[in-house]
């Protein structure tokens, strides 16, 4: 391990490798960190500004860095960007919960750290900047795409509490060059607009140089030949695994997903059946599924109620196994897919793991091992530790959000989720059956239907920093304008501003109900 210790992300103060001091070749913080990168090949590279280096948790750095493929900081009293970020990125990575280790590309000079094997596959992001802050950002914004793990770790540090207080070290023109570069371009235009709209600022002069620079958006680095060396991976697999399926009037196709369980080369424990029917005085539909001879055991419930969200939190209370799959009912899946996840899951030591789920035909879009940015509830296997400390919420129910809601829960608590492109099913998207067509939300059959739906705004005003929402709301805008028939952009604007209200309005009704209801319970 290699120390570089330094005063205000610019100069390097100390280098220590193995508890002796190094010769320091450039003061520049930048400079130095190329050459260290080259000149110690195989080396975990940490740095740290001198005001916390007696504050640095040395017994932990095995365990943040357990494998090559990671790379971590911790953001002690600042933040390299400003949260104004958020107006064009509005996903999980941008807005970390700093009590837990959490996935984010955006990174600190305060104490960080990166394998010197995996930092010379970025050397030429790096080239030609001399601003560590920007260079650090973006090798973690472009290795998040190509399998490298970012994380703000709380581990770094001992004994210090963290004191941001909104502090940021980048200058408005390093933000507008950073979204250029790592953004596809369209998203600089929003990042001008909400400045313009929301700072009461006017940046042409950065909006424009930014266009000066090398684009990497999309850029691909080759991280394969580096093994992850996961020092707590098993040699045998030895994990329990309980599978949990809502269902609704799809017996055939549970059938089919029962008996790709049971071909499974590792067989699931427990496999836990929620059958809904919302016509009263319905009986089961499945007694001759479970009447047959599984190698698993069943656990059946039947509601005269519907609701995946019910289905699920019902489902969890009967889970006794280490990791639960939360399936759907209409999968299709190869007989190594559990076995083999669990593998990958052991080798990368993550807590969840979300499958390669293609419908038929569907060709796979992204083909790299990634930290992933949504959550799917009927293709994941989640660490039941993690997963039954959270809830799939009951205001979410037969509305859209709940997938996303659940992995915001997970990542809170300190799972990363983790998409696995080589570790396929298919979903057959059963054309019967199933809960999105069973009951119309009411705003749905009013006349002015509200924008976004009120449990997506719900969603976004619960998760969101107040920059991430002005920008999904300007997004949100823009990309709908081409969906409706209203070509005056005045018009246009007003009409979306009620919808937005409306959807505000009933969104703040959906969560005094809730809390009204969970009041009662």
């Amino acid at each position: 391990m290699l120390i570089i210790v330094h005063e205000n992300s610019k100069i390097v103060v100390e280098i220590i490798r193995d508890n002796k001091a190094v010769s320091i070749v450039f003061l520049d913080l930048a400079k130095e960190f190329r050459r260290v990168v080259t000149a110690y090949p195989e080396e975990l590279i940490i740095w740290i500004d001198k005001r916390f280096f007696k504050n640095l948790n040395i017994n932990e750095i095995e365990n943040v860095f357990h494998h090559d493929l990671i790379m971590a900081s911790f953001s002690v009293n600042e933040q390299y960007f400003p949260e104004t970020i958020g107006y064009i990125d509005q996903l999980p990575f941008i807005n970390p919960n700093y009590n837990v280790p959490y996935p984010t590309w955006r990174m600190s000079a305060n104490v960080g750290g990166i394998r010197s094997n995996v930092a010379r596959s970025f050397l030429d992001l790096t080239r030609n900047n001399d601003d560590f802050g920007y260079i650090i950002n973006g090798i973690a914004k472009v290795g998040q795409q190509n399998s490298l793990f970012c994380y703000s770790n709380p581990f770094l540090i001992k004994d210090l509490k963290a004191t941001r207080n909104g502090n940021n070290s980048a200058p408005t023109t390093k933000l507008f060059k950073f979204v250029y570069q790592f953004y596809k371009t369209e998203w600089l235009f929003i990042l001008l607009f909400c400045y313009i709209r929301y700072e009461f600022k006017f940046p042409v002069l950065a909006f424009i140089n930014a266009f000066l620079n090398k684009k990497n958006f999309n850029r691909e680095i080759i991280l394969s030949d580096i093994k992850t060396k996961n020092i707590q991976r098993h040699s045998e697999l030895n994990e329990t695994i309980d599978v949990v399926i809502p269902t609704l009037k799809r017996t055939e196709y549970l059938k089919q997903v029962l008996i790709d369980l049971k071909d499974q080369s590792l067989c699931p424990t427990r496999v836990i059946v929620i059958e809904q029917d919302p016509e009263v005085g319905s009986n089961s539909q499945i007694l001759e599924l479970l009447e047959m001879q599984w190698p698993f055991e069943i656990i059946h419930r039947f509601v005269n109620k519907t609701g995946a969200c019910m289905a699920r939190n019902m489902a969890l209370k009967e889970v006794r196994s280490k990791w639960i799959f939360f399936a759907d009912d209409d999968l299709r899946m190869p007989p190594d897919v559990l076995k083999n996840a669990l593998l990958e899951i052991n080798r990368l030591d993550i807590s969840a793991l979300n499958l390669n789920c293609l419908q038929p035909a569907e060709v796979t879009t992204f083909n790299k091992i990634k930290q992933w940015g949504t959550f799917g509830s009927g293709t994941s296997i989640v660490a039941a530790e993690y997963a039954l400390k959270c809830r799939f919420r009951k205001i979410y129910e037969h509305g859209f959000g709940e997938d996303t809601d659940f992995g915001l829960q997970l990542r809170s608590i300190g799972a990363d989720i983790i998409y696995h492109p080589e570790i396929k099913i298919t979903h057959l998207k059963a054309e019967r059956g199933g809960f999105r067509e069973t009951n119309n939300a009411p705003w749905e059959l009013t006349e002015m239907i509200p924008k976004p739906s009120p449990t997506m705004m719900l969603l976004v005003l619960t998760h969101y920093t107040p920059w991430m929402i002005k920008g999904y709301k300007v997004s949100l805008f823009i990309k709908f304008y081409s969906k409706q028939s209203i070509k005056n952009p005045i018009k246009y604007i007003r009409l979306m501003e009620r919808k937005w209200m409306y959807s505000r309005k009933l969104a703040d009704k959906l969560l005094i109900e809730s809390r009204r209801s969970q009041a009662i319970c």
